[in-house]
């Protein structure tokens, strides 16, 4: 991998690919430190101390909610209108058949999901101000600074977005996930900072080193997890050309075993938000019941309750599934498959090959869920006995940033393989 990222400087389109993407991830960092009015800074420090939802809520705005800057929503809503434009594509026959229109329904389903990307920004927008509001985090409004501020809010998750559609499509890895890693890496040092003064202040070096080791092993599974996959052999029949016949050409189907990706930890925790979103719209209710309601939804959907922990393993799980399924159709494997000539030794082509696809799928798909499921949670399980926030590294934000690297690692290199191979070929 070295040798590759050390080559690959030479080839232009591949350089400038690079170039744009860092580009575009130092303008989206610059613009975590752009404030926005109305902030007390020393409380909002404050809160992020006692409050570890706030902490989740960072992750996606890229660690622009932790300075209330410009782009204080980061890609949160528009992950949030993806999960949307997702799950109604399942209940739609119409959009499911909009999917199913190649790049032209592709294109339309992004634009479908932009759209919604703006009125969900203006909703969670005010949430967070609510949130911030009540305590005593913000001054207080007017009616034109808080719609001027709605607007910039809304303003700035579009601008991020925009930003990760270029790197996604003239870059090099998934932007939206970059720019969530880029937070993340960014909150690092400080957070390893405060873990080694604690252990400074305390004396408790051994507490560090178990931590630090579970750590390590953790990003060794969660390694072990994304590379990790089964190879279908697949054959393909007697071909008859000029010159001669040939025999059957051996191949294989590759099934990773965590095939979503970093998706269900993300898909995951925006859909646990939206219950702390609806408890701060409705915690000033007139009605006593709504408002009890809400705050019942605030008390138990905190990241440290475990009602929000059983919640986040079975989603994970449960989104593991479900957008595994999304990117990788049995059906459409063994149609292709089909209509290439090519077969599964002992199976049958057509709907055999299908129903053997997706058993091999179910069965992967089950472990490599549910390892997604336990490093999600694990920090919260360690809670017990390392009170300590430092192992959210090793959590969730661990499993997107390493998910991120590999993915986009495996992109600049099979990039840098296809432009090799025309080279080589010409």
């Amino acid at each position: 991998m070295i040798d590759v990222l050390l080559s690959f400087w030479n080839l232009k389109d591949l350089r400038k690919r690079v170039l744009l993407t860092v580009s575009l991830l130092l303008v989206a960092r610059i613009l975590i430190f752009i404030p926005l009015p109305l902030i007390r800074t020393v409380a909002l420090k404050q809160l992020f101390d006692q409050n570890a939802f706030l902490g989740f809520l960072n992750i996606f705005s890229g660690g622009g909610l932790e300075n209330f800057s410009v782009v204080t929503m980061g890609v949160g809503p528009y992950i949030t209108a993806s999960i949307i434009m997702q799950l109604l594509t399942i209940v739609s026959p119409a959009l499911e058949e909009l999917k199913k229109e190649g790049e032209y329904g592709q294109r339309k389903m992004n634009q479908y999901t932009r759209v919604l990307t703006f009125p969900l920004a203006i909703i969670q927008a005010y949430g967070v101000l609510l949130l911030l509001k009540q305590n005593s985090v913000l001054e207080a409004w007017t009616p034109l600074t808080l719609m001027a501020t709605l607007i910039m809010m809304a303003a700035g998750t579009l601008f991020v977005m925009w930003l990760g559609e270029i790197m996604t499509e003239s870059g090099v890895g998934n932007g939206i996930s970059l720019l969530i890693t880029l937070g993340i890496l960014g909150s690092m040092p400080l957070q390893i900072q405060t873990l080694l003064t604690a252990a400074q202040s305390s004396g408790r070096y051994t507490t560090l080193i178990a931590l630090a080791s579970i750590t390590l092993a953790s990003i060794i599974f969660v390694i072990i997890i994304n590379e990790g996959k089964r190879l279908v052999p697949i054959a393909y029949a007697r071909r008859v050309r000029a010159g001669g016949s040939f025999g059957s050409i051996a191949s294989h189907l590759p099934i990773k075993v965590n095939a979503a990706g970093v998706i269900p930890i993300i898909f995951a925790i925006a859909l646990l938000a939206m219950p702390i979103f609806l408890g701060q719209f409705f915690r000033q209710a007139q009605s006593p019941w709504l408002a009890a309601f809400a705050n019942t939804l605030i008390q138990y959907f905190q990241p440290s309750t475990n009602i929000y922990n059983i919640a986040y393993f079975f989603l994970v799980f449960i989104f593991t599934y479900f957008y595994t399924y999304v990117i990788f159709r049995p059906d459409q494997v063994a149609e292709n498959l089909q209509k290439q000539g090519g077969f599964i030794p002992g199976v049958r082509p057509g709907k055999e090959t299908a129903e053997y696809v997706r058993g091999i799928v179910n069965q992967i798909t089950f472990f490599g869920g549910l390892f997604l499921a336990a490093i999600a949670i694990l920090p919260a399980l360690l809670q017990y006995k390392f009170p300590t926030q430092g192992f959210l590294l090793s959590g969730t934000s661990l499993l997107i940033v390493i998910s991120v690297i590999l993915e986009t690692a495996r992109q600049i290199q099979s990039q840098y393989l296809m432009r090799t191979y025309d080279v080589y070929n010409q």
